[in-house]
């Protein structure tokens, strides 16, 4: 017989209790924030190892670590980006500072990017839930999540969300899908993987790196790290005046920023630097020494495609 009436307790797992239901809501936000930050965030490729990044413009402005992109420095700064769509794109090094371990990177392609937005430094809490997105091994788009768990001296961040060999570069988001950090460094006793203990350079950081540099590419001065001050720190310097960016090895142009006078009297990508006035140029501190003195203007010395021309520039 079948008895109906009000004696039957109800059975607990058909109701929602408040715990969860709170676990359905964070599970939610976890979700969403890997939907709506996952597509911005890059895997970069030099050639002799790999990290992650995070796209930051829509013009494909990538911030990542300065020990990422450290072995392409010495070849003209050149790395491949992989978006989590599957696009394959050349980037360019643009600035880097090795103190913070922090890089700016160019991707090389005339298309609107998703992105990451920085969050305002000064909401990040200890204990507030944070989310890593990167590329772990070279698996490309994987999660983790942890809190904030120390606010070092130094300002960087410290987490128990689980950050790899590969993590390098990429995000540490908020609750919002705002990136808080750049993941750098795990502390791990011997040579295996996380043990809850990871680090990031923290937006507060970021913000004034990526500030000073692409300001200093729309004003054509030296780029942070560039090495154009004598510091020496990256494997490109940034043409004093002209607007270009150099590998000081070859002394070929790599980038010609736009509406500079490089641009303007038709110099590109590629050409490499031969002479100055008439004088071969042997290293980029002859030309950099002389734009110092303010010259009226120079006569520069192009080699393009096995063919030799010279242009004047006026400033």
């Amino acid at each position: 017989m079948l008895v109906m009436g009000a004696g039957i307790p109800q059975l607990p797992w058909l109701k929602t209790s408040g715990t969860q239901a709170q676990q359905l809501v964070e599970e939610q936000t976890t979700i969403d924030v890997y939907e709506q930050a996952s597509p911005a965030v890059v895997t970069i490729n030099t050639g002799r190892g790999s990290g992650s990044g995070s796209i930051i413009s829509a013009e494909g402005l990538v911030i990542t670590n300065e020990h990422v992109v450290r072995t392409a420095l010495s070849r003209g700064g050149q790395v491949q980006v992989m978006t989590s769509a599957g696009g394959r794109y050349t980037g360019q090094v643009l600035a880097v500072d090795t103190q913070n371990d922090l890089a700016l990177v160019q991707i090389q392609a005339n298309e609107v990017f998703p992105i990451i937005e920085l969050a305002d430094p000064s909401q990040i809490r200890v204990g507030q839930q944070v989310y890593a997105i990167g590329s772990p091994f070279g698996l490309s788009g994987t999660l983790t999540t942890g809190i904030l768990s120390r606010i070092a001296p130094n300002g960087d961040l410290q987490t128990d969300a689980s950050i790899n060999p590969g993590n390098s570069g990429g995000p540490l988001l908020n609750s919002s899908g705002q990136l808080i950090g750049v993941n750098k460094a795990i502390l791990s006793p011997g040579r295996g993987g996380s043990v809850g203990i990871g680090f990031a350079t923290s937006v507060a950081m970021t913000q004034p790196f990526i500030a000073s540099a692409t300001a200093s590419i729309a004003a054509g001065r030296p780029l942070p790290g560039s090495g154009s001050d004598g510091s020496g720190g990256a494997g490109l310097a940034q043409g004093h005046r002209l607007g270009i960016v150099v590998d000081p090895q070859t002394l070929i142009i790599q980038q010609i920023n736009p509406g500079s006078v490089a641009a303007q009297v038709g110099l590109q990508a590629g050409d490499r630097l031969m002479s100055l006035n008439g004088q071969q140029l042997s290293n980029l501190d002859q030309l950099l020494n002389h734009l110092n003195t303010s010259p009226a203007q120079v006569w520069l010395g192009i080699g393009r495609q096995g063919s030799f021309g010279r242009v004047m520039i006026t400033f």
